[in-house]
């Protein structure tokens, strides 16, 4: 099995049965905000798109670039298709052309069979609201010899299925880097911001290396990140000047955290990188640069490299501004009521669990989301709120022009807006900007709606706790911390009293815990 990297979380798989196009992203992201790093732009994608199995994990779009896609992408490509709730993936790629589908089950090993042979395959489908734009995914493949796990930047609660139906992981593909905007956006003290950054750039590796130990594959290669920011006014969110606080450390980083933790064989893969293997023996590793030069982009030479890509990329950031919507134009009010109302009135789960009326500001105007009320209105004189966002109105306009189902996936992930809250994170309300349209908001608010079970118990540090994470099902024998009376879920850094149960993170999500001896 040959494995290139085509840049992020991208690699082209090649087996004696046929190759594997996966996420295959090169063209600025999120409002033009994210690019990939390094930089993949000169690649022969001609060459990688005369693949004969397309895989695109989710719609982020630092993973499904439609333009890519169109331009350079085999249409007779059998598509792998993952297992989701709704069929926003299956749509977007049919409207570009793509026509073959493979649809699979969640966690079921597949076998499929082309021209030139046999592969065994599985997707591993994640379908809480909180994951991706309603659904992310891990791919596993196998070609009889040698079995890889791409599992970018999905955080699959049980994986215990792939010893079961695999046997011994030989390549692990996962992120170690972070792909959010807290807390850069947030406005609160700069040394609670430095503190919150801190924090999750440790956690996320933390949890990158639980991943590691729980597959035990032979080879990792850290990927699906970090995005480069080459617009002047995001630069420094770029881990180029020893930032501690920084959530985008790149692989070097996360390399050298595995050694310090007695796993040395991780992989550095740059755009074009080759690593061909035959079950666990790593035959070769080519890098298209030599390894001195691929180590300097991460290093001493970094800053350089990004100042030097930001030059060559000035007319393609241009270009995409460009498209934006005007800043100036009739009040934003009456079109947040047409998008924003009719979903409210769909969902009792989320409206209820925001709880209050946010408020967006946009330019010289604000809006009010009275989600209690489930209506638009203008702001009240002297109003006080619990959340807020202050956004550019020409994004506002772009995503409504475009009638845009997820906010997530364009204004919040561009880190272009700046926010506010008293109190703690409330995941009703990124998953009601995430969920514009009839389908997606009517599978989150049943989701939300579901009685999860919480019966079964583990010790854990002189506790007895519930095993699920109440808030996405994680076990937490696997992924629970205990520090003090607080216990911390390292899936997705959430925190509980185990005192009292109550969640530290996000409203609701009780812990059932107690006390041992």
């Amino acid at each position: 099995m040959r494995v290139t990297s085509v840049g992020h979380a991208g690699f082209f798989i090649e087996t004696a049965a046929g190759s594997i196009l996966c996420d295959p992203w090169v063209n600025p992201a999120y409002f033009a905000s994210w690019f990939p790093f390094p930089d993949n732009s000169t690649l022969d994608w001609d060459r990688f798109g005369s693949c004969d199995y397309l895989y695109v994990s989710h719609l982020h779009k630092d993973h499904y670039d439609p333009k890519n896609l169109t331009d350079h992408v085999n249409k007779d490509a059998v598509v792998l298709l993952p297992d989701y709730p709704v069929p926003d993936l299956r749509r977007e790629l049919e409207g570009l052309g793509f026509h073959t589908f493979v649809e699979t089950e969640d966690s079921v090993k597949h076998r499929v069979s082309g021209p030139k042979g046999d592969l065994d395959i599985m997707i591993i489908a994640l379908r809480a609201p909180a994951d991706g734009p309603i659904g992310d995914s891990g791919l596993v493949v196998s070609d009889g010899t040698t079995t890889a796990f791409n599992m970018n930047d999905a955080r699959p609660v049980d994986l215990d299925v792939l010893a079961e139906e695999f046997g011994h992981i030989d390549v692990h593909m996962l992120q170690y880097s972070g792909a959010i905007w807290y807390p850069m956006v947030y406005d609160m003290p700069a040394r609670a911001k430095e503190a919150f950054g801190t924090q999750k750039r440790q956690r996320q590796m933390d949890r990158c290396r639980q991943y590691i130990a729980q597959v035990g594959a032979t080879w990792v290669i850290p990927s699906a990140g970090p995005p480069c920011f080459l617009d002047t006014e995001l630069r420094d969110l770029n881990d180029d000047h020893d930032d501690p606080a920084n959530i985008f450390p790149d692989q070097l980083v996360f390399l050298d955290q595995m050694r310090q933790h007695g796993h040395d064989k991780g992989l550095l893969m740059i755009p074009g990188t080759v690593a061909d293997f035959t079950a666990s023996e790593l035959n070769s590793l080519e890098h298209p640069v030599s390894t001195e030069e691929a180590e300097h982009i991460f290093g001493a030479g970094k800053a350089a490299y990004i100042e030097a890509y930001a030059q060559r990329m000035a007319p393609v950031l241009a270009a995409e501004k460009s498209s934006w919507a005007p800043a100036e134009g009739e009040p934003l009010l009456a079109p947040l009521r047409a998008k924003f109302e009719p979903i409210m009135a769909q969902t009792d789960q989320i409206c209820d669990g925001i709880g209050y009326p946010v408020e967006l500001r946009l330019g010289g105007e604000t809006v009010v989301l009275d989600f209690p009320k489930r209506i638009v209105r203008e702001p009240i004189p002297n109003e006080k709120y619990r959340y807020g966002f202050e956004i550019a109105p020409e994004l506002v306009r772009t995503v409504l022009r475009d009638d845009e189902p997820d906010w997530v996936n364009t204004i919040f992930l561009s880190t272009r807006f700046k926010a506010w809250r008293v109190g703690g994170y409330n995941e009703y309300l990124y998953t009601f900007f995430k969920c514009l349209t009839d389908e997606r908001i009517a599978y989150a608010d049943g989701w939300f709606a579901e009685a999860h079970d919480d019966s079964a118990s583990i010790t854990l540090d002189g506790w007895e706790i519930q095993r699920r994470c109440p808030h996405l099902k994680a076990d937490l024998s696997k992924f629970g911390v205990v520090e003090g009376k607080n216990l911390t879920c390292n899936l997705h850094g959430w925190e509980w009293n185990l005192e009292n149960g109550r969640c530290l993170t996000s409203k609701g999500h009780e812990l059932r815990s107690r006390k041992l001896g």
